[in-house]
């Protein structure tokens, strides 16, 4: 049987892990340079955290539109 290809890469997933983590003791901010508010709820975490894979050029799918 053959491997299926990663969806979102590893250092991808490590990203996300450290928001959660930041999320986990609220120290998430949201905005440009964390400026914003507290970040409130996990799904806004995750969505942080493969925004910054994104920008960091990982493999990351699109956001759907």
């Amino acid at each position: 049987m053959a491997k299926r290809k990663r969806k979102y890469s590893k250092s991808a997933a490590k990203d996300v892990e450290k928001e959660m983590h930041d999320y986990k003791r609220g120290k998430a901010r949201s905005g440009p340079g964390g400026k914003g508010g507290k970040v409130k709820s996990r799904k806004q975490a995750v969505a942080i955290g493969l925004s910054k894979a994104r920008k960091k050029g990982k493999r990351v799918p699109r956001k759907k539109k």
